[in-house]
C-alpha cells in the first residue's frame, strides 16, 4: 500500500531531519516544501524588491505561500500516480483543516484514501530555547527575519495542529523531538509509518 506521510510542526522542530532519518528505511519521493519552491519564491521577492529570504511577511503570505503549497502538492501528485510513496515536509497548518484537501490529492492521482495510507507525524519539542538554537544551528539565510523578529515570529513548539482530514486518529501522531534522535525513537516512528491502517 502506498504511504503518503506528512511531517509537519512549527519551523525548528526538526521536520526534515526525522523524515531524513526514516527515508533511510522507506522508500518515497522526499519534497520538501522549502526546497521545492525556494528558487522562484527567491526570484519573485527580489523582482519586488522584497527580501529573498522573507517566508513570514503579509506578502509572502497573500502572494507565495499557496504557490509553494500547490507546486509540492502537483507534484506530490505525480508521485502517487507514478505508484511512489510520498513524504511531504512543511508545516501544512491550512491544509491539514480543509478536510477537502487530502481527498483533493489522492484523488487528483486517480486514487482513493483506501488506496493511499496517509500518516501525519507532528513534530513537536518541549523547550522553545531548544528551537532557537537549531534554527541557529542550520544557518540558513531565510530564517533571518525569523531570529530577527523572534518574539514576533516565536509560536508554541509543543504546537498541534487540527486534522479534520478524514484518516483514523490512529494515523496521526504527536512526537517531540527534544534531546537526541535515538534509534529507538526512530523505529517508534517506523512501526507507527509502515503498519496497516485496516488493523488499526
Amino acid at each position: 500500500m502506498q504511504k503518503l506521510v506528512f511531517f509537519v510542526g512549527v519551523a525548528g522542530t526538526g521536520k526534515t531531519t526525522v523524515a531524513r532519518k526514516l527515508s533511510a528505511r522507506i522508500q518515497a519521493a522526499f519534497l520538501d516544501r522549502d526546497t521545492v519552491g525556494g528558487r522562484f519564491v527567491e526570484k519573485i521577492l527580489e523582482m519586488n524588491n522584497l527580501d529573498k529570504n522573507d517566508r513570514d511577511s503579509e506578502f509572502y503570505k497573500k502572494h507565495l505561500r499557496d504557490l509553494e503549497y500547490d507546486t509540492t502538492k502537483d507534484i506530490c501528485v505525480d508521485n502517487l500516480a507514478a505508484g511512489q510513496s510520498v513524504f511531504m515536509i512543511s508545516p501544512f497548518t491550512s491544509e491539514l483543516k480543509n478536510a477537502a484537501w487530502i481527498e483533493e490529492v489522492v484523488s487528483a492521482a486517480g486514487l482513493t484514501l483506501n488506496e493511499v495510507d496517509v500518516k501525519v507525524v507532528v513534530v513537536t519539542l518541549s523547550d522553545m530555547d531548544v528551537q532557537k538554537e537549531r534554527i541557529i544551528e542550520r544557518k540558513t539565510e531565510r530564517d533571518t527575519w525569523k531570529l530577527n523578529h523572534w518574539d514576533n515570529f516565536k509560536q508554541r513548539v509543543e504546537f498541534v495542529p487540527e486534522v479534520n482530514w478524514n484518516i483514523p486518529a490512529s494515523s496521526v501522531t504527536v512526537f517531540d523531538n527534544s534531546g537526541e534522535l535515538t534509534d529507538a525513537k526512530i523505529e517508534g516512528l517506523y512501526q507507527f509509518i509502515t503498519a496497516d491502517p485496516k488493523k488499526n
